[in-house]
């Protein structure tokens, strides 16, 4: 698994990209994506064009191509997840546990949703939750 890290904000996020890293280091695919580090502002702009919702959102992910009609040379190429920071410390400090684990959560959130995963209804909830805490698990990235 291949990161493209890009921070946007002024945070530093080094701590943050080593624990995504480790995270992804158990998931043996040959597969790209970008992550990208954003401020309220962003994601606010973000989830209102795209998803037509006017507030800030913790995680969005644009998938490069949801159809099979992908060029070859894009193939491993999955999209883009993009990390509202801010609302990423205000989730940690109001379900009492660290930032890394709220980060680390968002961005394995957002690259199962490249993978085509999705949380639409119960079952698909259900089964995306499962493999997320599973890939969490394996990273002993747990729940405090």
């Amino acid at each position: 698994m291949k990161i493209n890290f890009f921070n946007e904000t002024n945070e530093n996020t080094k701590e943050y990209k080593k624990w995504i890293k480790a995270v992804f280091k158990k998931i043996k695919d040959k597969k790209t994506f970008n992550l990208i580090f954003v401020e309220d502002s962003k994601i606010h702009e973000l989830n209102r064009t795209y998803r037509k919702v006017d507030r800030v959102t913790d995680v969005i992910s644009f998938a490069l191509c949801d159809d099979d009609a992908v060029e070859e040379e894009l193939k491993n190429e999955l999209g883009d997840v993009f990390i509202c920071i801010p609302q990423a410390v205000r989730q940690a400090e109001e379900y009492g546990h660290s930032i890394t684990r709220e980060i680390a959560f968002l961005a394995v959130h957002g690259y199962l949703h490249l993978c085509g995963y999705d949380h639409m209804t119960k079952e698909e909830e259900e089964i995306m939750f499962a493999k997320q805490e599973e890939i969490l698990m394996q990273a002993k990235i747990e729940r405090k």
